[in-house]
């Protein structure tokens, strides 16, 4: 008889299947923890045959089936192991070793995850950053010392890698050198860099954190998993911090699973004009959400201290100019056009022009269609 496989093995190889979601995967779980034998339930055909995966698989039950026992047939579960560790892709499963303990006790945990980097970072205070992808140049800039802030007091940015403000939160945690790890959670396969934008980000975020999955290699990033993503960034979080969502935002289903679980929930609160904003006003209005007006109210719900972020809150931006910084003080915290900022200022076009260009390229306000946002005020 040939040596027997691994958990992992007959983990990986379910993740293959057709259909096979992280529902469905927990269904068949359940009804039979051994991997090894829900493996050979598939195998022949009638895995619906228990009542709780053909509840799992709906209206699929009547095809899923044959569908999985036909493909199974062809999967090799020790081949499909040995090609994500090939690929530089560990593989753990809920109940081993291996398996991250900050999940183990979820009320859906992933029964098998992969990951790139460094799993032991999960270790150690951990905040998830989210909102939407369409967000203002103040959000963005928000989410990034957001990121920064907390990774300087070592804690570890949780978030999706979407664009917006999930990529710009751990922008931030990542210029911090030695800072707390970040962690993603994508909803693709670790070879399936979604999206294409950050591929940089994607391998940094590798290199010095931690990027999970539930999808195997090759997987494509389908939105039915973005949703079950959600889930596993909020049951990793001791915190969620929402920066900006519409009311209908996406972000909104991290809130929720965060809600099932227990984990607090904080918003930043916007202009009551802004669509973006309107998710994050609505969280606070309804007092499903505390307010978060930066890194400092996350660290205090977390009950860790400030004075990191005290010693390491040097703004790597320039400072302003004298006549940068009357621009940035003739802003309030409302866009503005060119010659508002002109007339406010009593600079000369050309100067308020100039000033503006500098201050866009450091970082201190955003553009867009003409108007000037400012994302940040310098300490003085």
């Amino acid at each position: 008889m040939g040596e027997a496989l691994p958990p992992e093995a007959h983990g990986a190889a379910l993740c293959t299947l057709p259909g096979m979601g992280p529902a469905r995967l927990v269904a068949v779980a359940r009804a039979w923890p051994d991997l090894a034998e829900a493996w050979g339930r598939v195998l022949d055909g009638r895995i619906a045959d228990e009542p709780t995966v053909a509840v799992a698989l709906g209206r699929s039950a009547r095809y899923l089936p044959g569908a999985w026992a036909a493909a199974a047939r062809r999967i090799e579960p020790g081949e499909v192991l040995d090609r994500h560790r090939s690929a530089g892709v560990g593989v753990s499963v809920l109940g081993g070793a291996a398996y991250p303990e900050t999940l183990a006790g979820d009320v859906e945990p992933p029964v098998v995850l992969f990951h790139r980097g460094r799993p032991d970072v999960l270790a150690g205070p951990r905040v998830a950053v989210v909102g939407t992808r369409d967000c203002t140049g103040y959000g963005r800039q928000l989410a990034r010392r957001l990121g920064r802030d907390l990774a300087v007091a070592g804690v570890r940015v949780v978030s999706g890698l979407a664009l917006g403000i999930d990529g710009a939160a751990h922008e931030g945690a990542l210029r911090v050198e030695g800072g707390g790890p970040p962690v993603a959670v994508v909803g693709s396969g670790l070879d399936v860099v979604y999206p294409r934008a950050h591929g940089a980000l994607w391998a940094q975020v590798e290199e010095t954190g931690v990027v999970l999955s539930e999808a195997p290699l090759g997987a494509a990033p389908e939105r039915w998993r973005f949703p079950s993503r959600n889930r596993v960034v909020a049951a990793l979080a001791d915190v969620v911090v929402v920066v900006e969502s519409p009311r209908r935002g996406g972000s909104l289903h991290t809130v929720d699973a965060a809600l099932e679980r227990d984990v607090p929930v904080l918003a930043v609160p916007g202009p009551v004009t802004s669509p973006t904003s309107a998710g994050c006003n609505q969280l606070l209005a309804d007092a499903v959400a505390g307010v978060a007006r930066d890194a400092g109210d996350v660290l205090s719900l977390l009950g860790l201290s400030q004075a990191a972020v005290a010693r390491g809150g040097a703004d790597p931006r320039p400072s302003p100019t004298p006549d940068q910084a009357a621009v940035l003080d003739a802003f309030g915290w409302q866009p503005a056009v060119l010659e508002q900022l002109a007339v406010r200022t009593a600079l000369g076009l050309g100067t308020v022009a100039e000033a503006l260009h500098a201050l866009e390229a450091a970082g201190w306000v955003a553009a867009s269609g003409g108007w000037y946002e400012r994302v940040a005020r310098p300490d003085r």
